[in-house]
């Protein structure tokens, strides 16, 4: 581990949360923003559209 030395500057105590924290943080704000400036998604954590339906749409 080429970073291990940060643990004598920074308790693992504070710094593995903070880490962790960031990292949640940073999936958050990357699935707002997807939610956010796409269409698909939305639809796609809604479930979408049924196969029926979508076959009819395309053909139709």
């Amino acid at each position: 581990m080429n970073q291990g030395k940060i643990w004598t500057v920074v308790d693992p105590a504070v710094g593995i949360p903070l880490l962790l924290g960031s990292v949640a943080v940073t999936a958050l704000l990357v699935h707002l923003a997807i939610l956010q400036n796409t269409t698909w998604f939305p639809a796609f954590m809604q479930g979408g559209l049924k196969k029926a339906a979508a076959i009819v749409q395309v053909v139709g």
